[in-house]
């Protein structure tokens, strides 16, 4: 009767230590779990491991403040500005003080007066996450950073246009990271109409050798267009993508042949859904080299005999570009959407 007991005894550790170890097991050989996050520097959304440490971890890193912050949802005191303020001039972004995910531009900051840094527009969805929070007995909407739970702070809706939103920030939370942008005497210009420039600017700025977007209004006779203007169709500006370029990476030539595959030459005024004279296909070249390249790329397109309908497309010279709106800039990047132009 001993023995039989004590045989289900070491039976009974035996087991244990089988679900013991298989949990370690399956710790260690578990993959990380991986999300997107937008890079603000790169302007692409990149594949990362979230960042998980132990508390030890985190204090041996962070400041007490910092812990207390963003990993024991703090509060600190109104203006004590411990985040490292950039110098006039610079330019750069905000990044999350534990694991480094860029989460504000600092063209995006404004005054509030509340003390605390206070943002109207993250660097993407991606990279932060809100959640209720019901505690002190208010309701209030928490933010936090995608990668790493860190508590930031909270968002309100009593911030400027064009969101309305105010990202009141906790500067422990923070760090500021320069942005060093490339030498401008190596870039060249180019600005194409193709649609709508969502999907346009989404297709040129994946291109390798592509260093610099922007989406606006140019070709039309108002000054200083807004996108609620352009829409009337009574403006004559073209929804357009200005971009800079790195010559010795990618020629003209060959944004010539993105910009005719991207959309449909063919169709006056339209690009599937969207009519208008905004939505016209044109290219605006800004030197006599620019015009050659686009008038033969355009003959030789016509000689192929690769649409059956004439090509309607503009070339004519770049004039003044007035920049949209900012939630229309790298408006897919932002929200993690695919790109409806799509580069073969």
């Amino acid at each position: 009767m001993i023995k039989k007991v004590y045989d289900k005894s070491i039976l009974f550790v035996f087991l244990l230590l089988v679900l013991v170890l298989g949990g370690y097991m399956e710790a260690f050989t578990k993959e990380p779990e991986r999300i997107k996050i937008f890079n603000a520097v790169t302007s692409q959304i990149e594949e990362v491991e979230r960042t998980y440490k132990t508390e030890a971890e985190w204090k041996k890193i962070l400041t007490p403040e910092q812990y207390n912050v963003t990993r024991l949802k703090g509060t600190e005191k109104p203006f004590s500005g411990h985040c490292a303020i950039p110098k006039k001039g610079k330019e750069g972004l905000f990044q999350c003080v534990c694991c480094g995910t860029d989460l504000f531009l600092i063209e995006k900051e404004f005054e509030s007066g509340t003390g605390w840094p206070s943002f109207w527009e993250p660097v993407s969805e991606l990279n932060i996450k809100t959640q209720a929070d019901n505690s002190f007995g208010m309701h209030r909407v928490e933010v936090l950073c995608s990668r790493c739970d860190a508590h930031l702070g909270h968002v309100f809706d009593d911030g400027p246009l064009p969101t309305g939103k105010r990202y009141c920030i906790n500067s422990a939370a923070l760090k500021f990271a320069e942005i060093k942008k490339p030498k401008k005497e190596k870039l060249e210009k180019a600005t194409f109409a193709a649609g709508c420039f969502w999907g346009v600017e989404a297709a040129f700025a994946q291109v390798k050798g592509v260093v610099k977007t922007r989406v606006g209004f140019t070709g039309g006779k108002l000054n200083s267009p807004s996108y609620k203007d352009v829409c009337t169709d009574k403006t004559g500006h073209a929804e357009a993508v200005e971009l800079e370029y790195d010559p010795s990476v990618i020629s003209y030539e060959k944004l010539l042949d993105i910009f005719w595959n991207i959309h449909d030459p063919t169709t006056l005024n339209r690009q599937g859904p969207d009519v208008g004279s905004q939505y016209r296909s044109v290219i605006f070249y800004h030197a006599p080299g620019q015009e050659k390249a686009a008038q033969l790329s355009k003959r030789q397109l016509e000689k192929s005999g690769k649409f059956k309908r004439p090509i309607t497309t503009e070339i004519v010279p770049a004039g003044e570009f007035y920049k949209a709106e900012d939630y229309h800039q790298r408006y897919y990047e932002k929200r993690g959407l695919k790109p409806t132009c799509r580069i073969p």
